[in-house]
């Protein structure tokens, strides 16, 4: 397959760069059979689902993760986008990789300062990889707790298509309503439609919620940088599954009863867990697998996802669960139904 089989046309006023409150955002609730396609509303979501389906969700939270400071002594402006751990010496003292820019002058050896009120984070680059990552020693000023401080100095990473500076706002409506585990950066987007009354309404109809947490790295904005779908590479990605949502899982697939994911991340830990069987069992976990078409789903039967970037790997997901030509016919209908795009965007219902 080709990057390109996964193009469409997308008009840049369609890219939601605010998002609507909670509940508020239209649903396109497509036929997984069929192809079928039905305009509704999130606060709608209820209708759709039955007694005894299974709904599972991510629940883990977004952190603070990308620093604005300067290099030392220079005072140059430096972007660090935190991306996962490599080590941690103690509370005050870690070692990450990272994005960071400017990347042609921060080779290993420099030294950039991260501060406001709350504290000061030094940091000095160790190594130095590819398409402008880092690796990066950060210490945090007076043995304050590293993570603490990340949290009050840092901004939240809002994806780039996102075309303006976060606000504090953006600390709440960039999290689910279940968001408790942090780790993440970057939402799992279809969590931000539910409301507190929406999951009330759900469960009043009878259908059950899983909590699993798989932490959203970098990986999720990566683009196909092979014209050959199958040859990209996915960024692993850390999940857990508890016994609880484990056993929740198979005994709704014991009984034949629908589990539905909420968001490609869900659906990665979910078919990433699963044993040949489809068994899931509890545990951590590092999320692999690239879902394409032709890829056989043994958890989920339906899914719950935002609408997601040209040639990205979570239209190919999408596209795997519900077909290349019928999930591309439905976003053309999106476009044409002025639907919004993306993280702030408006969500798919696919059963």
């Amino acid at each position: 397959m080709f990057a390109s089989d996964f193009d469409f046309d997308l008009p840049d006023d369609l890219i939601a760069q605010d998002a609507l409150p909670r509940g508020e955002s239209a649903l396109l609730v497509m036929d997984r059979a069929t192809g079928a396609v039905q305009d509704s509303r999130v606060n709608r979501l209820p209708q759709f689902f039955k007694a005894g389906d299974l709904l599972v969700v991510n629940n883990t939270r977004v952190f603070a993760a990308r620093l604005l400071g300067q290099r030392v002594p220079s005072g140059g402006a430096v972007e660090c986008l935190l991306l996962r751990r490599v080590s941690q010496v103690s509370p005050d003292a870690e070692t990450w990789e990272a994005l960071m820019h400017p990347g042609q002058k921060l080779k290993p050896g420099a030294r950039v300062r991260f501060e406001s009120a709350a504290g000061t984070i030094d940091g000095e680059v160790v190594d130095r990889q590819f398409f402008g990552r880092r690796t990066i020693r950060l210490v945090a000023a007076g043995g304050t707790s590293l993570d603490q401080l990340i949290d009050a100095i840092g901004h939240i990473p809002l994806p780039p298509y996102i075309k303006r500076a976060d606000t504090l706002a953006d600390r709440e409506r960039y999290q689910t309503v279940f968001a408790e585990h942090r780790g993440s950066i970057a939402a799992p987007t279809a969590g931000l439609h539910f409301t507190p009354a929406i999951l009330e309404g759900l469960a009043a109809v009878g259908v059950e919620r899983a909590e699993i947490t798989l932490h959203v790295g970098y990986g999720t904005f990566k683009p196909l940088r092979s014209d050959i779908v199958e040859e990209h590479v996915v960024d692993a990605e850390h999940y857990e599954i508890s016994e609880a949502a484990a056993s929740a899982i198979e005994r709704a697939r014991r009984d034949r009863r629908r589990v539905i994911a909420v968001g490609t991340t869900t659906t990665r830990a979910l078919e990433d867990a699963a044993g040949k069987d489809g068994t899931v069992r509890p545990g951590a976990g590092e999320a692999q697998t690239f879902i394409y078409p032709g890829f056989e789903f043994r958890v989920i039967n339906g899914l719950m996802t935002n609408f997601h970037l040209p040639k990205s790997s979570l239209l190919v997901l999408v596209s795997a669960f519900a077909g290349r030509e019928r999930v591309l016919q439905a976003y053309r209908h999106a476009v044409d139904h002025h639907y919004r795009f993306y993280s702030y965007g408006d969500a798919m219902l696919i059963l």
